[in-house]
């Protein structure tokens, strides 16, 4: 058997030395800023770990100094629903949830007008209450709400709708944002701060607090907002989100507390 020619060794080439190249990035030139425009400097906020958030530095100085302007941009403002008694802002504020004031208050007047008392309220036909606050949306569970609020204040409480948190608390539909507005702007007692969309984003968006639950903004709210400024700082804030502070652009050009304001979010910096 003849023998297996050798295989032959493969040559060693010498490895080619990568030719040096020009880098392919182009310098792009950028315009200067207008001299009243300076870069948004982005705010960093801590990021949870297993021994909670760093603890959030608010200065007393700068909070009196947000509460003055808001005081002074709308020193007349109140709720804007629209109601003659403690009875019909209750249902107003249920019918709010999810729903524009302005839509709430082009429903009521019928709503009102066909059931007037709790009681009425609470006899009526479900599918005729559905039927007035359909616009509002969620209608369902907002017919059966205000049903049985009308029901229980009738049955429990004489009519009355009641004036303490604690009762409130006990009527369908009045959760603690809707109990501190019937409160507030009904009774005039500050026992908390209504903690809407707006008043949710824009304490956060000022630095108020970096909770993220209605329940954990109002307490850390009521810490450091006077008791006697709760009702009002509210209904300020409520309008600020409403005419200048947007959620998705929000008129910084405009804004009175835009040099208090280090939102990572801003349209504009002074």
């Amino acid at each position: 058997m003849p023998p297996k020619p050798k295989k032959r060794a493969a040559k060693k080439t010498a490895a080619k030395k990568p030719v040096p190249q020009k880098s392919l990035k182009k310098k792009v030139a950028t315009k200067p800023l207008p001299a009243n425009r300076a870069p948004v400097a982005k705010r960093t906020i801590a990021a949870p770990t297993g021994h909670g958030v760093a603890k959030l530095e608010i200065k007393p100085d700068r909070v009196a100094e947000i509460l003055q302007i808001l005081h002074e941009t709308y020193p007349d403002v109140e709720c804007a629903l629209v109601h003659k008694d403690a009875w019909q802002l209750l249902v107003a504020t249920i019918l709010s949830a999810q729903c524009t004031d302005a839509r709430v208050n082009m429903v009521t007047p019928k709503l009102f007008a066909t059931y007037p008392t709790p009681a009425a309220m609470a006899n009526a036909p479900t599918e005729s209450i559905e039927e007035l606050i359909r616009t509002t949306g969620f209608y369902h569970n907002k017919a059966k709400s205000i049903q049985g609020a009308g029901r229980v204040i009738s049955e429990q409480f004489n009519n009355k709708v009641p004036d303490t948190m604690d009762e409130l608390l006990t009527v369908p539909g009045a959760a603690r944002k809707t109990a501190n507005v019937v409160l507030g702007v009904a009774y005039g007692k500050a026992e908390g701060v209504v903690v809407d969309t707006h008043v949710f984003r824009l304490s956060r968006r000022l630095g108020l607090t970096r909770s993220d639950t209605p329940q954990t903004i109002e307490q850390d709210l009521m810490k450091i907002i006077p008791q006697d400024r709760w009702i009002q700082f509210s209904h300020e804030l409520i309008h600020h989100g409403r005419q200048i502070c947007e959620a998705r652009k929000p008129k910084c050009a405009a804004c009175p507390l835009e040099q208090l304001c280090h939102a990572p979010d801003k349209t504009w910096h002074s």
